[in-house]
């Protein structure tokens, strides 16, 4: 499959939002091995391959296990993950496929097991922000090798 657009193709500007809100995300001292697994598992929901040879890099190279990324498309059955890991995993499937259930009451009282309010609220963006280059990688058709060093292909 060709590349459509590069991100050179966009207009200059078009991604500094998303790029300062990457920044705050790696600053704000949310658990990034634990946003790595959850941009993996909502890229895998998604289906982009782009992102989940990028976010499958990032999360080795933090220290995530290959047992557990290999898990992680049936996370609810996998003894590898916590309860907390478990509250952010779903809160993530049903906000990437929030067209189809809200988030309940239930699912959102979970979290607050395991994170403060400011914490939910990093989580919350992780999730939007991979939702977001998800489909823009999609669209543009941006193709893994881009990403993937030559010990790897």
């Amino acid at each position: 499959m060709n590349e459509r657009m590069t991100f050179k193709d966009s207009p200059k500007g078009l991604l500094d939002g998303m790029l300062v809100t990457e920044m705050f995300i790696k600053k704000s001292g949310f658990d990034l091995r634990l946003a790595e697994l959850i941009k993996y598992r909502v890229s895998q929901i998604n289906g982009c391959l782009y992102c989940l040879v990028l976010h499958h890099k990032d999360s080795v190279s933090l220290g995530e296990t290959e047992v557990r990324l290999h898990s992680l498309a049936a996370w609810k059955e996998a003894q590898y993950f916590n309860d907390k890991e478990k509250a952010a995993l779903l809160y993530a499937e049903v906000l990437t496929n929030s067209s189809q259930e809200d988030v309940s009451d239930e699912v959102f009282e979970n979290l607050t097991h395991h994170f403060t309010k400011s914490e939910i609220a990093v989580l919350t963006i992780v999730v939007t922000q991979i939702n977001v280059w998800n489909r823009i990688n999609k669209a543009f058709r941006r193709s893994p090798e881009v990403s993937l060093s030559p010990s790897l292909v």
